[in-house]
């Protein structure tokens, strides 16, 4: 089977099965999402949809977020993964908002990636998310499952495997498919005991060939 097979049968499944997939981080705005995901880096969605609340409530606007200080915030991050940095990342963040972006999310990856706490993966996440744009971010699932698929080959980095991917993925599946990856990664292909006897996509994926075959053996 080609890569550009194995890509069609899994944007077919997808479209078929999950046409609305979506990032399963609540926000309700802009400036909420790019703090849950600079908050969700090495973290579950599931804490962060905990700890968020409070943060939105109290600090509503990039202005409210940049006036406040490390010990004032601290204590609302600090269940999460790298507590420390973090804070001064949304910190920081909030501040680069208010002075060189009149405080609005701004809409490129090359902005993006300007703010504190703010690197190419989650500069994709709000510029697919938010903005509609053709981005692919790639996180620990996106990467793991997109080799075992065999939609990409040999990946060394994530910036490769995001190459790989928006190669062969027509433009107006790209965004949808970085939730594709991310759930599928989430809840059947598991980093270290996979669920490939329940898994629909086990027909064309590299990873349960070379499996299957070997217990042939």
């Amino acid at each position: 089977m080609t890569r550009k097979e194995r890509f069609d049968r899994f944007i077919d499944y997808h479209v078929r099965n999950h046409p609305e997939a979506q990032t399963e981080l609540h926000y309700d705005s802009p400036f909420q999402l790019l703090i849950a995901v600079i908050l969700s880096a090495q973290c579950t969605d599931k804490r962060i949809n905990l700890v968020t609340p409070a943060i939105f409530h109290d600090f509503p606007e990039p202005e409210d977020l940049a006036a406040t200080d490390f010990d004032t915030l601290f204590p609302y991050i600090k269940t999460v993964s790298y507590p420390n940095n973090k804070t001064k990342h949304l910190i920081g963040m909030a501040q680069m908002l208010v002075k060189d972006f009149n405080s609005e999310v701004p809409a490129t990856i090359e902005e993006l990636v300007k703010l504190p706490g703010v690197g190419r993966k989650t500069a994709n996440v709000i510029a697919s998310v938010i903005f509609n744009m053709p981005a692919m971010a790639v996180d620990t699932h996106v990467f793991r499952v997109s080799e075992r698929l065999g939609l990409t080959k040999s990946a060394k980095t994530p910036l490769e495997a995001e190459k790989q991917l928006v190669k062969y993925i027509p433009e107006q599946f790209i965004s949808r498919a970085h939730h594709w990856l991310i759930l599928h990664g989430r809840y059947v292909c598991l980093a270290r005991t996979p669920k490939c006897g329940e898994c629909e996509l086990k027909n064309f994926c590299l990873y349960y060939e070379k499996i299957f075959i070997k217990s042939l053996k």
